[in-house]
């Protein structure tokens, strides 16, 4: 039909060829690349008490944190660590827009070093362009080949560092080189590092800009006084071509050259002179390009910077937006943070290196003995979390004249747990039919100030 109009509902991807860029934003994008790498590819290889000091080790159901151990009843520490990085992602949001995203996401990470092994192969942004293009011939074969080799070498390896923190990480060395890798070690191998070659090789900015949440969300967390990379557009336009001797002013234009170079070195493929756009990454990879650019003109720096849009629209000079920092929302999302924190700190510090669970008798809730007292049975599920092996003492109280009956002193081996039969007696002729309240009472033999107290039921019929 005439009139009719067709749209697609999926933009077709252009491939991005970013640009290599140099300065001072970048050199923070590297030094936190590698201070993450450092960390994720270093931390599972050093040791601790003569085990990995990092190990999640789901079989056991232990997890093992330098001299901590946690076991599931601990997931209030998880729930924790999850808040902290909530507030921490609110926070920084605020006060800086996506540094998260810019500088220490593991998207933007191995993407980083994906691009870098791609340009040291194929070399750079117009030299990629135009291999792409290029018929397929011997050379361009093996350059594709060897880059996709480094892609996939770092790829495994990557994946094989994520499954060293799951299974101690020599034995999992020792079983690849001998080809001996359990199923599920194999399959998670390949898969986390098919996910790694895929994301940073191929999907780059469409992972960010259509498969992250954060970046639809972002916009709820910014404000008026959050710093952001910004055009300055009273500056930069009328933007237009001239050369370095030209006086720009008298020709009635702005300090943008029109050179494009921001575009080529943004990740994401964006034009930041259209103004903020949810697709930015905060990189700050325009900035660099763009003081380079400057220099080379000979006009002042910072037409494309971090700055916010009260402080464009009103002028302020960098104290004054420094002042504006501490505002309301930062500060409260600061008190919150270091309050979670300080409890965090406080309560590891604090924590008793001893559980205990009372699980009753189900099957016998009361019964009579030989000498004509009332016995219920329990069942303790001691758990010593130290990575020393300790003993301890089983009491009783909330009943006069109770009497537990269980081994002395309970023996639990370093970082383990034991069911711990026990029975409580008491003369029928004191109590009352119902239930009555008790306490067991566990207690380290050789450091008296680690106890545990629970509470429980003993039944009279």
């Amino acid at each position: 039909m005439s009139g009719e109009l067709e749209t697609d509902l999926y933009e077709v991807r252009k491939k991005i060829y970013p640009r290599a860029v140099h300065g001072w934003w970048a050199g923070w994008r590297w030094a936190l690349v590698w201070f993450t790498q450092v960390i994720y590819y270093g931390l599972p290889w050093l040791t601790w008490n003569e085990r990995q000091a990092v190990l999640f080790d789901l079989g056991a159901r232990k997890f093992y944190i330098f001299g901590l151990v946690f076991w599931p009843q601990d997931v209030i520490y998880l729930t924790v660590l999850l808040i902290l990085s909530a507030l921490s992602l609110f926070l920084f949001t605020t006060v800086a827009g996506r540094l998260w995203c810019g500088y220490a996401c593991p998207q933007t990470v191995y993407t980083e070093i994906f691009m870098w092994i791609e340009r040291k192969i194929e070399g750079d942004r117009l030299a990629r362009m135009r291999l792409d293009q290029a018929r397929w011939t011997a050379r361009k074969l093996a350059t594709k080949a060897a880059k996709h080799v480094a892609w996939v070498a770092l790829a495994v390896w990557t994946g094989f560092t994520f499954v060293g923190y799951f299974t101690p990480i020599t034995s999992l060395a020792q079983n690849s080189l001998a080809f001996s890798l359990g199923p599920w070690e194999t399959f998670w191998v390949f898969f986390y590092g098919f996910a790694t070659w895929g994301n940073a090789g191929f999907m780059r900015e469409q992972v960010c800009k259509y498969m992250c949440p954060y970046a639809r969300f972002q916009s709820a967390m910014f404000d008026l006084d959050t710093l952001v990379i910004t055009y300055d557009s009273r500056r930069g336009e009328p933007r237009g071509s001239r050369s370095r001797s030209a006086d720009h002013k008298a020709a009635g234009l702005g300090d943008c050259v029109d050179c494009g170079i921001c575009v080529q070195v943004c990740p994401t493929g964006i034009d930041i002179r259209s103004g903020l756009q949810y697709e930015c990454i905060g990189c700050a990879a325009c900035i660099d390009a763009c003081d380079q650019v400057m220099d080379k003109m000979r006009y002042p720096r910072g037409l494309i910077r971090y700055s916010t849009e009260t402080a464009i629209e009103r002028g302020y000079p960098a104290r004054q937006i420094a002042r504006r920092v501490l505002r309301p929302r930062t500060v409260l999302y600061g008190a919150i943070l270091l309050a979670v924190v300080a409890a965090l700190i406080a309560t590891l510090y604090l924590r008793i290196p001893l559980k205990v669970d009372v699980i009753r008798d189900r099957a016998t809730l009361v019964r009579e003995t030989s000498d004509g007292r009332l016995e219920n049975v329990y069942r303790l599920q001691v758990m010593n979390t130290r990575e020393t092996p300790h003993r301890y003492s089983v009491s009783v109280s909330g009943l006069a004249g109770a009497q537990i009956i269980a081994k002395q002193p309970v023996e639990i081996p370093a970082a383990s747990a034991l069911s711990v039969p026990v029975s409580v007696r008491v003369d029928a002729a004191k109590l009352k039919r119902g239930s009555h309240a008790i306490t067991f009472h566990v207690t380290d033999v050789d450091q008296t100030e680690v106890a545990v107290h629970e509470k429980t039921r003993f039944y009279v019929r």
